[in-house]
């Protein structure tokens, strides 16, 4: 087997050969930091590597194996953490010169249970400060580069994870997602990118996640679907550090994974009301898409539901949730931090009481849209995001098929950190320009079992994974 395929494939098979002893983890790292060190110049995904520490832990792992010692769901396989996401001993900056030499004591629940499982630590990958917006770059690390055009994109803000996934820089990445944070690069880098259930991942008291409230949700970014179900067998279940986290579920997703729904009704739309416009490569591609469900024997249907006043919502929220977070850095900090989250936290301060109850309640109501909606359908489907991936030097797309859009506009992720309910991203094709086209596949709360099965189901009927960007 050579280096490439090495790195590509999935950490299923990965931990199958490990437990075999037909590759060891310390030979997988080992070609993995390789390509880390040739590719990561290029595309800026990984912002702290972490290789003494990844060198060091398969050769535990291997020597547990030699031991026949018990062993976790992810013995020996390598993964990569988001800058947003506590580290102990590890640099977390989350992207801001704020906590550029920040050094947690702890691990978050995620990495806690990450390490538990066996996993080899390659690194922090790149995010914007704090998270705040739809691409990847900061004042300490520069900018993440869409591996598939090198002028793109990657999204954000785990732009950093989805471009390491897509390169072939780990199997696996963990990734977080306030308005869709992991679906959108997921969407622009021609991977799988799941956002569970609310509750479903822990989240715990730490510095990122109070802002947002419960609009934060952790979770996988891969390749392939049976990876997500792999680490989400390993992340799920109740932390007392979290009141909102659900109890561990009597089954395996992996093995769940294996059975597909006998019947299912499809709803699908790409207009929320609140998009505004669509690129025809993405739209069509979209619709052409859908239609391999047919090929499984489920029932599709278009939907035409509209969810008013999304994008005010996600505003009042956001723009209240940093300033009541980082307002407090302003007067010492405001001239090291990147100005667009400057003016993101000063907008937060014109919030009224008043404003962000009313949001909170027509939240509620979203959520109910979204349940009537789940009555009729099974899931839903759209496009990720009405457009491929945009421009470095742009913000978010600004004009979509000659249409100017605002920031939320072209989204069809975030109503659902509004509601919680669980959703991924799955590449269905690509533009004529050669980028990738994600769909959303959204499930009923709590049932992410059922979009993980739909998500395996289309992968099947529409494999994209022998698609690799090509680097010299």
């Amino acid at each position: 087997m050579n280096k490439k395929d090495i790195c590509f494939m999935s950490a299923c098979d990965m931990a199958d050969r490990i437990k075999r002893q037909e590759l060891t983890s310390e030979e997988i790292t080992e070609v993995i930091i390789e390509r880390i060190e040739r590719i990561n110049p290029i595309i800026n995904a990984y912002c702290t590597p972490t290789f003494d520490l990844a060198r060091n832990m398969p050769k535990q792992a291997d020597d547990l194996i030699k031991k026949d010692k018990n062993l976790g769901l992810l013995h020996g396989i390598p993964v990569s953490i988001k800058d947003l996401t506590e580290t102990s001993g590890i640099r977390t900056t989350f992207g801001c010169k704020i906590f550029e030499n920040n050094i947690p004591r702890e691990d978050e629940i995620a990495v806690k249970r990450l390490k538990d499982a066996g996993a080899v630590i390659l690194g922090k990958t790149n995010t914007p400060a704090f998270g705040f917006k739809w691409v990847t770059d900061n004042l300490i690390f520069g900018e993440t580069k869409n591996p598939w055009n090198l002028e793109r994109t990657p999204g954000g803000s785990s732009g950093g994870a989805a471009a390491a996934v897509t390169s072939g820089l780990c199997p696996l990445a963990i990734g977080s997602d306030a308005g869709g944070s992991i679906r959108a690069p997921s969407s622009f880098c021609g991977i799988y990118g799941l956002k569970p259930t609310y509750g479903r991942v822990p989240y715990g008291i730490m510095r990122t996640s109070g802002y947002l409230g419960t609009l934060a949700h952790k979770g996988p970014i891969v390749r392939y679907v049976k990876d997500a179900a792999l680490m989400l067998d390993v992340l799920i279940g109740e932390d007392d550090s979290d009141r909102y986290s659900l109890p561990k579920p009597n089954f395996s997703y992996v093995e769940k994974l294996r059975e597909k729904p006998s019947k299912l009704k499809i709803g699908y739309t790409h207009d929320f009301g609140y998009t505004k416009a669509i690129e025809p490569d993405v739209k069509n591609t979209f619709l052409n898409a859908i239609q391999e469900f047919e090929r499984l024997n489920w029932s599709i249907e278009k939907t035409s539901i509209r969810i008013k006043k999304a994008v005010s919502i996600m505003d009042l929220l956001w723009l209240s949730g940093f300033y009541f977070s980082l307002g407090r850095f302003l007067k010492r900090w405001e001239d090291k931090m990147d100005p667009t989250l400057v003016k993101v936290i000063k907008e937060g301060k014109k919030c009224s009481l008043m404003d962000i109850k009313s949001a909170e309640i027509q939240r509620e109501q979203i959520y109910e849209v979204i349940c009537r909606q789940l009555k009729k359908f099974d899931v839903l489907i759209t496009p990720t995001v009405a457009c491929t991936a945009f421009k470095l030097d742009k913000g978010y797309p600004e004009i979509i098929d000659g249409i100017e859009v605002n920031h939320l506009e072209w989204v069809y992720t975030f109503p659902f950190n509004l509601t919680g309910h669980p959703a991924a991203s799955i590449p269905c094709g690509w533009s004529s320009e050669g980028l990738p086209i994600g769909m959303h596949i959204i499930g009923k709360r709590l049932d992410d079992l059922t979009v993980l099965q739909v998500s395996r189901a289309f992968e099947k009927v529409a494999p994209w994974q022998d698609k690799k960007p090509s680097f010299n």
